[in-house]
């Protein structure tokens, strides 16, 4: 290990405020613009403040990551460098899109691209860019969906595992990970669904970007139910949020505080040897609507149940 990162590039075990005295046993950091979206300086000294490590890039300075320039990208990565945070994630819509000659899009599905939309004629061109991008940034890891959600998501799995299967080879190539978060509004968006891809789509450059407030919106119970069918070798990312459920609409919540076992999920993942990290995705829109210091108390949340989960399942590099 040296200068703070351990040999295979992640960052090291951290520590900071009431309790510091504990190794945390993940890694933390964040999707940047749950801190903030028009101020990348503002989210990383926030995130910085709180101890985090990493940075997950999705909206930065108001603009989908995969709509800078390869200058404005080194810059990024410089910001980033200087507050003590390596880029570990590309948070792209690569496959958030709708999926030709499938069933039709299921109804009610929420389309959210946050502030960058792409046609699946777009894709091939997404995927090259997300791919130089994460090079630049100096990421490991570029996340990916499975098209919008279907009437009958079963029926896209060749289709989503044939692109995934065309993404490994061309992310391998490079030393990438392709990560497939479940999201509730695509096709795999449980934590079984998640398996029976994984089941077609045996490729190391191919993992899971876990996201168990997703699944819990999906209808599954994330922890224990969903993740018992994960393999812990599979997942190469967790995304933490927390939120309650009505009427199929998720009411987004302080971390830890609402529908998702997290305590019960982080315990799991570390006796698991998860070896990963865990990126904190707020999604709440905070007290009195200051989605801020949401993201702060969410934060600091994920850092107390972290270090709870105690040294003796600290991963090793």
């Amino acid at each position: 290990m040296a200068d703070g990162w351990d040999v295979d590039g992640a960052p090291a075990l951290a520590s900071c405020g009431a309790g510091a005295d504990r190794v945390m046993p993940f890694s933390v950091g964040a999707v940047t613009d749950e801190f903030s979206p028009d101020s990348l300086d503002t989210a990383l000294g926030a995130m910085a403040g709180l101890g985090m490590t990493f940075a997950e890039l999705r909206i930065v300075d108001g603009r989908n990551i995969i709509d800078h320039t390869d200058a404005e990208v080194d810059r990024i990565r410089a910001r980033a460098e200087a507050r003590g945070m390596r880029v570990l994630s590309i948070a792209s819509p690569l496959l958030k899109c709708t999926l030709p000659d499938a069933p039709p899009v299921a109804s009610g599905i929420r389309q959210d691209m946050f502030s960058s939309a792409f046609a699946f004629e777009d894709q091939p061109r997404l995927a090259e860019r997300a791919f130089e991008i994460a090079e630049r940034a100096g990421a490991s890891i570029v996340r990916v969906f499975s098209y919008w959600r279907t009437v009958d998501p079963g029926a896209c799995l060749d289709r989503v595992a044939s692109a995934l299967s065309d993404l490994a080879v061309a992310a391998a190539e490079r030393g990438l990970i392709v990560g497939l978060e479940n999201e509730h509004a695509c096709n795999v968006a449980t934590g079984a669904e998640c398996a029976r891809l994984l089941r077609a789509v045996d490729h190391p450059a191919v993992g899971i970007i876990w996201d168990p407030a997703n699944a819990f919106v999906a209808g599954e119970i994330p922890f224990p139910d969903g993740y018992r069918h994960i393999p812990p070798s599979r997942i190469v990312h967790v995304h933490a949020k927390d939120c309650t459920v009505s009427g199929h609409v998720p009411i987004f919540g302080p971390l830890g505080g609402m529908g998702v076992d997290w305590r019960g999920q982080l315990s799991a993942l570390a006796q698991d040897g998860y070896r990963g990290t865990i990126s904190l995705e707020t999604h709440w829109n905070g007290p009195d609507g200051d989605k801020f210091q949401g993201s702060m108390i969410c934060g600091r949340a994920l850092n107390e149940m972290v270090r709870a989960v105690g040294p003796n399942h600290s991963h090793e590099a």
